[in-house]
């Protein structure tokens, strides 16, 4: 079973969200289907079902491995890198 090389490394606690949706869907002016916090730095950004995926974005400029739902009532996280629940 394939498991997360990086979830041991990420800051605790958990980083405060910089907002409370994705700013670059609201620059863009499209609407984010789900949101994703990044746990290394606390950027929210919307997930792959968005129009411009910019959770993948921020993890592919970044490379900050490790981000969680953050939707209402859903408790996951996703390595990016391993491809993997953490």
């Amino acid at each position: 079973m394939k498991q997360c090389t990086h979830a041991d490394a990420l800051p605790h606690p958990e980083p405060d969200p910089r907002s409370e949706t994705c700013l670059e869907c609201l620059a863009a002016g499209t609407d984010p289907v789900q949101l994703r916090l990044c746990l290394e730095c606390g950027h929210v950004g919307c997930c792959d079902s968005s129009p411009l995926r910019h959770a993948t974005a921020h993890h592919d400029e970044s490379g900050h491995p490790v981000m969680r739902t953050f939707e209402p009532g859903e408790n996951w996280r996703w390595c990016f890198v391993d491809h993997v629940l953490v």
